[in-house]
């Protein structure tokens, strides 16, 4: 296929498996950064832009143009000859690639603090997550909405994730209560599992699992700062 410029695009040049292939699996930190580059590319488009460069995109995020193509090389080559990279198709591509281009049905367990913010979170719409229910122990908040979300009891979860094919859950219960909640979502069907509860948790090696510790994001911040500090 021929650019509406004339100019064939490189990744239909050249095409490497979006797979890991021969390549080896994939680097977390590459999915990572590809997460990153997505955002900044959303936000240049909202400002008027077409398209851009890897020295433009390293530039805002703090990584090298190197570090940028190397990234995006692992699953093709996306940019055009003189003209670097086009917004909208690598949006496109990005999203293919983490499998955001169709929108994900996600339920929560905990509705604390925790829980009714990352409900009231608009972010996850936007990015092609919908979440379709609440799940909690606690007899007072069942039956309740928040957010247009009904909070169903626990025990209704196999039933619930079954109905609307549930591949997705988030953990936002107490460290003491995550690991029973985490063998309840995978023996309701559950294959990805967000836990934002403060403790490691185990899971089969066929779930995929993702912890988010806001303390030791922290942790890692004031390591950084106090670094900077030491230097200057």
């Amino acid at each position: 296929m021929t650019a509406p410029n004339g100019r064939t695009p490189m990744s239909q040049q050249k095409s490497k498996s979006r797979h890991h292939g021969s390549c080896g699996p994939i680097p977390k930190a590459v999915v990572s950064r590809l997460s990153l580059y997505l955002r900044e590319l959303q936000h240049l488009v909202r400002e008027g832009h077409e398209t851009t460069s890897s020295s433009q995109l390293g530039k805002v995020l703090g990584f090298s143009d190197a570090q940028v193509r190397k990234d995006l090389a692992y699953f093709g080559q996306f940019g055009y000859p003189g003209i670097g990279y086009r917004c909208a198709e690598l949006i496109d591509a990005i999203k293919r690639i983490l499998g955001t281009h169709r929108q994900w049905p996600v339920i929560i367990v905990g509705v604390g603090n925790l829980g009714r913010a990352l409900l009231g979170y608009k972010g996850f719409q936007q990015q092609g997550f919908r979440i379709v229910a609440a799940f909690d122990v606690d007899a007072r908040k069942i039956g309740r909405r928040i957010e247009g979300v009904e909070i169903f009891d626990l025990a209704r979860l196999p039933e619930i994730a079954e109905q609307h094919n549930i591949k997705l859950g988030i953990i936002a219960v107490p460290a003491s209560a995550a690991q029973t909640t985490a063998e309840k979502m995978v023996a309701a069907g559950l294959v990805g599992i967000l836990n934002f509860a403060p403790v490691t948790i185990s899971v089969p090696p066929n779930v995929s699992l993702v912890g988010v510790d806001l303390a030791i994001q922290l942790e890692q911040l004031t390591f950084s700062v106090i670094n900077r500090l030491a230097e200057t």
